[in-house]
């Protein structure tokens, strides 16, 4: 590349698709799997459109914190889990439909905040260490949640409704039905379209958190955050308070990732009480990765490109995997191994980057330092 093209800011082809692998990669994934799967184009875009609506308002919940330089937060399964409790009273009260999600997101918001705080100022002990740390408060909050759902509702918490309960008396079913509610949201307003369900309320509810995310970065306080994100003791000495700046960051996130729990169960029409909450920061984030997103770096776009390109994949692997195989499973295996795969390759991509950067960074400070000389 030319000094010329540098100052212009291009990039060669082979750095675009250096930037761009996982996404490229997933799109020659799904070619080959679709015409394998055997799938109508109508059925493949009508579950594109369902899961979209089911699962980009948790992805987007991730973007937060990478624009505050925390990384993937997987602690937005401390959200998941309120989002789950929400929903456990509202099946417990018998309210349903739209009603009952609103009780939910009401009853989940105040523990996604507490539990936001927690993990935030936990965060700020950790610090360039926030994505393992996450991980393991969010193993460590989970025992705390078996303990509340499965000892604590009914002899603490009063629980009346029988039919959520396990025959003992108390703790709460493995699986709890949300039938009277299951796509309350994704039918209301929905429009059909040769065949194809469009789940407009979902997919506007989910705009609102685009459109507040791109008025969030223009704010004092999203200003700050990328502050802190580029560089903590630079924002420090400029008079942000970093730490504080930072807990914002993670709060935000939990609540919106209990906000898109509901919408997510509601979709799915139950409730795996111990179960739900463990695999959906996993799969939200490599599915964020899958769209071009980094540790660092992440946009709406992203968010929107890896839930179709990520739920494709998840469609059309099992069948692909049945008909080249004889055996379903392998599909399923591919996926589970693709979903972790993609995280660890995006991982060691960033750190890659990142100490290349960092050579040639000494290499040019080096050279200034000769020049002066």
């Amino acid at each position: 590349m030319s000094t010329k093209q540098k100052k212009n800011g291009a990039k060669s082809p082979l750095e675009l698709l250096r930037n761009n692998s996982v996404p490229i990669m997933f799109i020659l994934i799904c070619a080959v799997c679709i015409p394998v799967s055997g799938f109508s184009p109508g059925y493949l875009i009508n579950e594109i459109l369902t899961r979209m609506g089911r699962n980009t308002f948790l992805i987007l919940s991730l973007l937060i914190p990478i624009m505050a330089g925390m990384g993937l937060n997987f602690g937005m399964t401390l959200g998941a889990m309120a989002g789950q409790i929400g929903l456990i009273f509202a099946a417990d009260w018998q309210i349903w439909g739209i009603p009952g999600m609103v009780l939910a997101v009401i009853i989940s918001i105040p523990i996604s905040v507490l539990l936001g705080l927690f993990c935030g100022k936990m965060l700020n002990m950790a610090k360039g260490r926030e994505m393992i740390t996450s991980y393991i408060i969010a193993f460590f909050m989970n025992g705390l949640y078996q303990l509340v759902v499965l000892y604590m509702m009914g002899p603490v918490i009063p629980i009346k409704h029988a039919s959520i309960k396990l025959p003992r008396g108390y703790g709460i079913r493995n699986t709890v039905s949300l039938l009277n509610m299951r796509q309350a949201l994704d039918n209301l307003w929905a429009i059909r379209i040769g065949g194809v369900k469009i789940p407009v309320l979902t997919l506007l509810i989910t705009g609102l958190l685009c459109l507040f995310i791109i008025w969030f970065r223009k704010t004092k306080l999203g200003q700050d955050m990328r502050a802190v994100g580029q560089d903590m003791d630079v924002a420090r000495d400029a008079g942000i308070k970093v730490e504080r700046t930072r807990i914002i960051a993670i709060v935000l996130s939990t609540v919106c990732a209990g906000i898109g729990m509901v919408i997510y169960l509601q979709n799915m029409g139950n409730i795996a009480t111990y179960s739900s909450h463990t695999q959906i920061g996993m799969f939200c984030i490599a599915a964020l990765l899958v769209g071009g997103a980094s540790v660092d770096k992440a946009s709406i776009g992203n968010a929107f490109l890896g839930v179709v390109l990520f739920h494709l994949m998840f469609i059309v692997a099992p069948s692909a995997g049945a008909k080249i195989t004889g055996d379903s499973m392998i599909g399923e295996y591919f996926r589970v191994f693709v979903s972790y795969g993609v995280i660890t390759l995006a991982l060691i991509m960033y750190e890659t980057k990142k100490r290349i950067a960092k050579g040639k960074a000494g290499e040019q400070l080096k050279l200034d330092q000769s020049e002066e000389e």
